[in-house]
């Protein structure tokens, strides 16, 4: 049996477009419904097919569904739920993909009838691309999506929601929202900051020109620069939705960044090859949890 029969999706981004290429492709039965507050965007969605029906307005994409995704930046969450409070089926789910969950979940539980029930997600799932087109159904396959439902939340829906984003390849866990904020500030919010800081910092050296560093970009620099690409919009908001947890993990690294200059200062090889081999370590244990490739090159294509 599936978990939903009508699905709304609002927000056609990467995640949003790959969510819906994902049901079209693992629960071709239901029925998908998109919308996105850009026109041109739209358009292109129905150029590519990617659901039943296109509406122009998020109200009318929620009508009688009974799931409805917000794929939108996390700081819009609640300007979303609000345009659709009025429009959704009693018993409805409301869910998201946000990466930061504590700040959503009170927005969405501001915003929305007691009629519905409330299941904030994190598919923790990507690419430094965004639009549309750069969404594909396998996305999801082999990641996890974490829920962060609160305390009252209906079993029944929780129950529904893991099943659907099982239907779609990921392991679904639940976690605390707070505690889930915090565990991505360390796996993704900081690696991201440090990112656009290395980058913007490279970019602006006095004693290089720009053209050499993309020049003779090394393997390190050149990956740092597809994090860096990430959406803009997305990443603003993550930062100041989450600024707490990011401004504490950030003080830990600060303090290990700040142990790290004085080993070199002081040319101490023990504690820097101690370091890297911890480090080392944990590179291997992320492969073999199945979460990157141990292919050379990061599994980049090769002529």
């Amino acid at each position: 049996m599936l978990p939903f029969a009508r699905v709304g999706i609002i927000g056609m981004g990467l995640i949003g477009a790959s969510l819906a290429r994902a049901v079209r492709a693992r629960l071709p039965t239901v029925r998908l419904t998109v919308h996105d507050a850009d026109a041109g965007v739209r358009e292109r969605v129905r150029a590519l097919d990617l659901a039943d029906d296109v509406t122009d307005t998020a109200a009318a994409c929620v009508i009688d569904a009974d799931l409805v995704i917000l794929c939108v930046p996390v700081r819009a969450m609640g300007a979303a739920a609000a345009e659709i409070a009025d429009d959704l089926s009693a018993g409805c789910v409301v869910s998201d993909v946000g990466s930061v969950k504590a700040s959503v979940l009170a927005d969405l539980t501001a915003a929305l009838p007691p009629s519905v029930h409330i299941v904030p997600a994190h598919p923790v799932a990507g690419t430094e691309k965004s639009g549309p087109d750069a969404g594909f159904a396998t996305l999801f396959d082999g990641r996890w999506c974490i829920l962060t439902p609160g305390p009252d939340a209906d079993a029944t829906a929780v129950a529904r929601v893991t099943e659907f984003w099982t239907r779609l390849g990921a392991n679904v866990e639940t976690m605390d929202p707070a505690h889930h904020d915090l565990v991505l500030a360390v796996t993704s919010h900081l690696p991201h900051l440090i990112a656009y800081t290395i980058v913007g910092t490279a970019s602006d050296l006095e004693s290089v020109t720009r053209s050499e560093v993309i020049k003779y970009s090394a393997g390190g620099f050149r990956d740092f620069t597809r994090i860096a690409a990430s959406d803009p919009t997305m990443w603003r908001d993550v930062f100041l939705s989450n600024k707490d947890a990011v401004l504490d993990v950030l003080q830990r690294f600060s303090e290990d960044l700040s142990a790290l200059q004085r080993a070199i200062r002081w040319g101490d090889g023990d504690y820097l090859h101690a370091l890297f081999t911890r480090t080392r370590a944990v590179r291997r244990t992320i492969i073999d949890a199945g979460q990157d490739t141990a292919a050379d090159d990061f599994g980049r294509p090769h002529a």
